[in-house]
């Protein structure tokens, strides 16, 4: 048999879609709707076609959990255009594959170096492995109030007081567009025996455009968790795990099928590899143009005044070591407002939907598929939310991150035993659930940490403004369950 010879113009799941609806199976197997046919509504809201490539798992079209043909070829394909050793293709999202990697590397009691400023579905992969969390505080920008990545000098500090530890976790970047000396600090945790798993939910720009920060596999970093669905262009839910050459892939995978359903969806799948492809036929001048619409718009919005939006100028090649200038990253105390109140002006009254707004910055997600008029809205609009609603900034939370005093480790403090108490009584308790803005989802309080009095005055601000708070067994976030006894 010869083998077929692949290049990145090859879409292999894409392609095996097209040739089954070609073929016209008649289908005795799930789903039920049956290509459209049982469920009219459905199919005239999502469209005829879209109904038809929801299929199940069968040998020509391969299966997600053992890849033997086409999955497997555009995976391999994936990992030659992200320059990793094997990719994995995930279908519960970034979420999945940050746990994923967390798991592959740490078992429980095991040691995992971490900045606290990291997404909940990292210490969520510790309540579910047992792994133990040796926090850094990460930088803080006092001016605007964010958390940025971590120090060298803190990092080393942590793998030379906890040398047993069997890996770090690195955010590249944050939410902000903060990226830590990832290099640096691969280094320095394989000069130890650590494993280096990188975050980049928001970093897949960094493996196609011109002159962003290095993307992880590039860095030398052990795995990475990359959100094509956020900036790559795939599907909503779709995710990439890459892996580098000192990891078993055959065990990663084992690990991912633990939590990862085995029904696949075939249209986050089809649309992981035609992104791909894209990304690498296209992925320079897609970049470079959402380069040059970002830098346009951070150019107006600060000759605004009043408004911030942050770029290069905060790097300080330590807790700043670069900046992802794809990031429309506005600062908006100045102006009397907190971010999450822009955030529902723009959408309320302007019809304007950005990423998130937190209690002192916005986030617009800027990409190739905005257009120029789309830039000049936003910018007139928050040139008329300064005019009409800016005021007196006193009195104002100043501060995204709080230093957490962790007292148990999440797994132990999740599974402990608890009793819920209003909020406003639960100074001193340890917590036993999270408490979050969801986005971006980074967590004010986990479990296991000590509640106080700076963290409850936060919730209430944030709730106060109209920040979205999730992560409690109350839906109204007015009581919180709390350890009973360590």
């Amino acid at each position: 048999m010869i083998e077929k010879m692949l290049t990145q113009h090859n879409a292999p799941i894409y392609e095996a879609l097209e040739k089954h609806m070609k073929n016209r199976v008649v289908p005795f197997d799930v789903p039920g709707h049956k290509g459209g046919r049982g469920n009219k509504e459905l199919t005239d809201f999502l469209g005829a076609n879209c109904l038809k490539l929801d299929v199940n798992s069968m040998k020509p079209l391969d299966n997600l959990s053992h890849p033997m043909s086409v999955i497997k070829e555009a995976q391999e394909l994936a990992a030659e255009a992200f320059r990793a050793n094997h990719s994995f293709f995930m279908v519960n999202g970034t979420t999945g594959a940050v746990q994923a990697m967390i798991m592959s590397c740490c078992k429980a009691g095991d040691k995992i170096i971490m900045p606290r400023n990291v997404h909940r579905s990292a210490i969520n992969a510790l309540v579910i492995c047992g792994a133990i969390p040796i926090y850094i505080n990460p930088g803080l920008n006092k001016e605007l109030g964010i958390p940025l990545g971590m120090s060298v000098n803190d990092v080393k500090e942590a793998i030379l007081t906890h040398p047993d530890a069997k890996a770090i976790l690195v955010n590249n970047p944050t939410y902000y567009g903060i990226c830590s000396n990832l290099q640096e600090i691969v280094t320095l945790a394989h000069n130890f025996g650590m494993m280096v798993l990188a975050d980049e939910a928001h970093g897949t720009h960094f493996y196609f455009g011109e002159d962003l920060p290095v993307s992880a596999m590039a860095a030398g970093a052990d795995m990475a968790a990359v959100s094509m669905h956020k900036t790559g262009g795939s599907l909503t839910q779709s995710s990439i795990l890459l892996s580098g050459p000192k990891v078993n892939p055959d065990y990663v995978r084992q690990i991912i099928n633990l939590t990862q359903t085995t029904s696949a969806s075939y249209l986050l799948l089809s649309s992981l590899d035609i992104a791909r492809k894209n990304l690498s036929l296209n992925g320079k001048e897609m970049f470079r143009k959402t380069v040059q619409f970002a830098q346009y718009a951070r150019d107006e919005i600060n000759k605004l005044t009043g408004y911030y939006a942050f770029s290069r100028e905060l790097i300080n090649h330590d807790t700043v070591f670069d900046f992802d200038i794809t990031k429309l990253s506005i600062h908006t105390r100045k102006i009397g407002l907190a971010g999450i109140e822009v955030y529902d002006l723009l959408r309320d009254e302007y019809g304007i939907q950005i990423e998130f707004g937190d209690i002192g910055n916005i986030l617009a997600i800027i990409s190739a598929g905005d257009r120029a008029l789309e830039i000049e809205r936003l910018i007139s609009a928050l040139s008329e939310i300064k005019r009409l609603y800016s005021g007196d900034n006193r009195g104002m939370f100043d501060h995204e991150y709080i230093k957490p005093d962790v007292v148990l480790a999440p797994q132990h403090a999740f599974y402990s035993k608890t009793h819920a108490v209003p909020l406003e009584q639960s100074k001193g308790c340890i917590s036993g659930e999270f408490v979050m803005c969801y986005p971006p989802g980074i967590p004010i309080l986990a479990p296991g940490e000590k509640i106080s009095e700076e963290v409850l005055a936060y919730i209430s601000y944030a709730k106060e403004k109209g920040s979205f708070l999730t992560g409690t067994q109350d839906m109204e976030i007015e009581n919180i369950n709390v350890v009973e006894d360590i």
